[in-house]
């Protein structure tokens, strides 16, 4: 049922109507005017259901609450769509600052999107790698419960690279 195509109350020109229930019960072939005397004194509106056959068939409802429900159906089955969040850290990152870095992540994964932690060297920081590795193997130690390794850690000229995704769940 397109909303476009749907005919409601007045816009209904065709006489006669095969006219359904709020219920679902058949009520008939009937008169328009009489249908629409019908819907007005339940409250309700006639909406025009099946347009291609005679006689068109049209149902009492509550348009508005119906169009309503259908809002919500479309939008209950949006998805998340995943994205790519990126983290930077630097080889000397302190600790404390890690695990904030890490913590950022976490909810990253949890909300289903894949993260990329990015860190950057500059001068000779290049000469100490072990830092950069350890760093590293702190975010895969500690989010080895939410993600995965997808790829890394990886160095590509002055950054090291590391792509995580999240795990899936199990139901």
């Amino acid at each position: 049922m397109k909303e476009s195509k749907q005919r409601l109350n007045e816009q209904i020109k065709i006489s006669p109507l095969r006219v359904i229930g709020e219920d679902g019960e058949q009520l008939g072939v009937l008169d328009r005017d009489a249908a629409l005397r019908m819907a007005s004194e339940a409250g309700l509106d006639l909406v025009e259901v099946a347009s291609d056959v005679r006689p068109p068939v049209c149902r009492m409802m509550d348009f508005g609450k119906f169009k309503y429900r259908q809002a919500k159906k479309t939008h209950k089955t949006k998805s998340h769509e995943v994205k790519l969040k990126e983290v930077r850290i630097r080889p000397k990152t302190e600790a404390h600052d890690r695990d904030t870095k890490i913590r950022q992540a976490k909810g990253f994964l949890e909300a289903g999107d894949k993260v990329m932690v990015n860190m950057l060297f500059r001068g000779r920081e290049l000469a100490h790698l072990d830092f950069a590795q350890q760093n590293m193997q702190a975010f895969v130690d500690q989010l080895v419960e939410v993600g995965v390794v997808e790829r890394g850690p990886l160095r590509e000229g002055r950054r090291m690279i590391l792509l995580l995704t999240p795990k899936k769940k199990v139901p």
